[in-house]
């Protein structure tokens, strides 16, 4: 130790005596530069409380808190600042999908006579919280071009249109393991899917069970609340991928790709073994009335959960639409069954080609079963309510579906008309374009308009079917060589005033004159209540478009349950699906005498 190290201490106490640097608040204000990280700032219009935020915080300075109320693409939690563990390293921002978290550079917050835990004092909630730094202008932004996460998804092969279009051979051919693991990395568990999905399903739960290469947990987690994954992994509308918060800057995650991925990386005779559960038989008996998804899916839960189920099914194999109005190229029939034959196989009696009312009387399952659900579908198409709709060449596009499901020539000619925007339209028309003729989509309102999916749209498009727009349907004549006139007018799209979509309004003197060997009609389907005749029905009661029941699905007969396209809007897989597994739940408490249905599944 030399001399200058004992003297050091003593040189502290030459400032002993003078003015202390540290100063209670600043007399001239000091901003931060242009760029500093200060305080947060949240543009709640942009903000969708996905969590990305608190999910990197590295020092746990963020927590989500509910601020408004839930909506689809929009958790309603907003991100809250503890600023005595924020180290202002800015990740929450980087990540941030929608851009709506910045930092202002501002720096100083005072607080007088402090009367409450400090702690709590310097935490806000950015854009809830007013602070004198919300509006700033200057501040930390991310860089443009700079991304934490990965905006364009693992590209999915199919067959190229020219391909496809002479066959029914599955135009998607799926994800490699390796193109899985790598679009899986994509996902940033916000969790904001889960929410939107009709279903529920744990989406990052199986998106992260195939990042880490475990099949078998992955398939347990999609039968938790889908029995019918393979099935969804190809068909599925997938709202869950419109809210993708990835979707704000870039390309949704292939939730849908990736269910599908799951299903066939496990072949059928193994599904048994991983997803074996002891099940305790409580006696009672189900009938389902409908081999459909919701009819599939309330037997799977309902087995599940120990009570014998029959299912009653008019057609000659079990699906329901999705069998009988799917054609093969999105949905072959093999991965169908592979699904269905697993929920059988569980101790479903199945009674094939047997139609409740005609068949087999409604009373008589109603003394014979403790319980029944039906999910009958949407089968019978609504007529297209022109002149010359009867002609024999004038048919409906799940007529067309069906014959080509049961291998029949459904002898289209070689041009056709399909009358419809949905996706029935599409399917008729791309079926129609498989089978060798041309296709023509006659829809009232404008391209942008159609409710039918955008990625069916854009196929048919690719596959040569011809899109005329805003055009109605007038009249049906028989043609001297045997094709048919569809005689029909041009519209306008007028605006109602009412907020909605405008409405097309025929043009007057419009008449245009189309000649094709078939007239197909896709405008939209209802159901059919013949199987409701009996004794034992008169407490259930038929509203303006369907059966009146609960959100359980439970009619005012507590012993009868509906599900699927008759009792929600949305007519699809999932909605039904999702049906079939909350109305399973409510009958197993009815079952057991029970209100309220139980947590179990």
């Amino acid at each position: 130790m030399n001399l200058k190290d004992v003297l050091s201490p003593l040189y502290v106490w030459k400032r002993a005596f003078e003015k202390p640097y540290t100063i209670k608040t600043l007399k001239e204000p000091r901003p931060g530069a242009d760029r500093y990280r200060g305080f947060h700032q949240n543009d709640l219009d942009k903000c969708i409380g996905c969590g990305s935020c608190a999910e990197i915080c590295q020092n746990v300075s963020i927590d989500m808190i509910p601020v408004s109320e839930t909506k689809e693409g929009d958790s309603g939690l907003r991100p809250k600042i503890d600023y005595g563990r924020c180290c202002w390293c800015a990740l929450c921002v980087d990540i941030c999908p929608s851009g709506s978290l910045t930092m202002s550079n501002a720096y100083t917050w005072v607080e007088e006579g402090l009367d409450k835990d400090v702690r709590e004092t310097f935490c806000f909630t950015p854009g809830v919280d007013k602070k004198p730094w919300d509006n700033e202008e200057k501040g930390y932004r991310r860089l443009e071009g700079y991304e934490l996460s990965i905006l364009e998804r693992v590209k999915m092969e199919e067959l190229a249109p020219a391909e496809r279009v002479n066959s029914f051979i599955e135009m998607v051919k799926g994800f490699s393991k390796e193109q899985a693991k790598k679009e899986a990395d994509r996902c940033i568990e916000c969790g904001i899917c889960t929410a939107t999905c009709p279903g529920h399903m744990d989406i990052p739960g199986y998106i992260r069970a195939i990042r880490e290469d475990d099949i078998e947990a992955g398939i347990k987690i999609l039968y938790a609340t889908n029995p019918l994954p393979g099935v969804c992994g190809r068909i599925c509308t997938r709202r869950c991928e419109e809210v993708c918060s990835l979707s704000l800057r870039g390309e949704a995650v292939s939730i849908r790709w990736l269910k599908r991925y799951l299903t066939d990386s496990v072949e059928a005779e193994k599904y048994r073994d991983l997803l074996h559960d002891e099940v305790v038989p409580s006696g009672k008996k189900v009938a389902i009335i409908g081999a459909g998804p919701g009819g599939l899916s309330a037997a799977y839960y309902l087995l599940r959960m120990g009570h014998s189920v029959e299912i009653f099914e008019q057609n000659e194999a079990a699906g329901g639409m999705l069998r009988y109005g799917i054609p093969e190229y999105r949905l072959p029939y093999g991965s169908l069954d592979k699904d269905i034959d697993f929920i059988i196989s569980l101790g479903a009696k199945v009674h094939l080609n047997t139609k409740v009312g005609r068949d087999v009387n409604f009373d008589d399952i109603y003394k014979d079963f403790d319980a029944i659900f039906a999910g009958i579908g949407l089968s019978e198409s609504f007529k297209i309510g022109v002149e010359g709709e009867d002609l024999p060449n004038v048919t409906s596009g799940l007529n067309i579906l069906k014959l080509v499901t049961l291998g029949q020539d459904p002898q289209l000619g070689d041009d056709v008309v399909v009358i419809g925007g949905g996706n029935v339209a599409m399917d008729a028309a791309r079926t129609a374009r498989h089978l060798g003729a041309k296709a023509k989509v006659l829809y009232r309102r404008r391209l942008e308009d159609m409710p039918a999916d955008p990625v069916e749209v854009r196929e048919a498009i690719e596959e040569d079917v011809e899109f005329i727009t805003q055009g109605i349907p007038l009249k049906i004549e028989q043609a001297p060589d045997g094709k048919l006139d569809l005689i029909w007018g041009k519209a306008e799209m007028v605006d109602d005033g009412s907020g909605k979509r405008p409405s097309p309004v025929l043009i007057e003197g419009s008449r245009e004159v189309m000649r094709v060997s078939k007239v197909i009609a896709a405008i939209g389907q209802g159901a059919e209540y013949g199987w409701l005749e009996g004794e034992t029905t008169k407490q259930v009661k038929l509203g303006k478009w369907k059966i009146e029941a609960d959100r359980w699905g439970r009619t005012d007969d507590q012993k009868i349950y509906i599900g699927g396209d008759m009792f929600n809007k949305t007519a699809d897989a999932i909605s039904a699906i999702a049906d079939g597994h909350r109305s399973a739940r409510s009958i197993d408490s009815y079952l057991a005498g029970e209100e309220y249905p139980k947590d179990r599944f």
